[in-house]
């Protein structure tokens, strides 16, 4: 028979050379199994795209949110620095561009195929719905014009 080796003991009975044969087996598949793992480049690549298209979509919500939030903080600086003849004129180009609108609705009532009229209503009625929107998109591009004329002429 072999000698064990010199550095384990022997079992004492069946029963415990049965848990070292065991602990044994259990050690040597993991000294296997790492090698495998370390070599299987394509699990490792997968694991590493599912990693980073994580990083990605947690970035990019941030990304988003901070634009945000940047978009609002501007908006609202450009409106608190917008002179109160300008924020008048917006608000009366926007009642301009209303009453036109108005005007050409009425006019595309008679003039238009009833198909093509409920088309052009729905719209008109989503720039009526979103009224606000449109004064403060106006009055921002307003602001910025002035500023860059401002700028361009060499005040500040």
């Amino acid at each position: 028979m072999t000698q064990p080796p010199h550095d384990e003991p022997t079992a004492d009975g069946p029963e415990e050379l049965r848990e070292q044969v065991e602990q044994t087996r259990h050690e040597l598949g993991e000294t296997v199994e790492e090698p495998a793992a370390r070599t299987d480049v394509k699990a490792r690549a997968q694991h590493k795209a599912v990693a980073l298209k994580e990083q990605a979509g947690a970035r990019t919500a941030e990304l988003t949110e901070q634009a945000r939030t940047k978009a609002a903080q501007a908006a609202h600086l450009v409106q608190d620095k917008l002179p109160d003849p300008v924020k008048d004129r917006c608000s009366a180009a926007a009642h301009h561009v209303k009453t036109t609108a108005d005007q050409a609705a009425h006019l595309m009532r008679d003039k238009t195929p009833d198909q093509v009229r409920h088309t052009a209503e729905r719209g008109a009625q989503a720039a009526r719905d979103n009224r606000t929107t449109l004064i403060v998109a106006g009055g921002v591009a307003a602001a910025t014009c002035v500023l860059l004329l401002r700028r361009r002429s060499g005040r500040k």
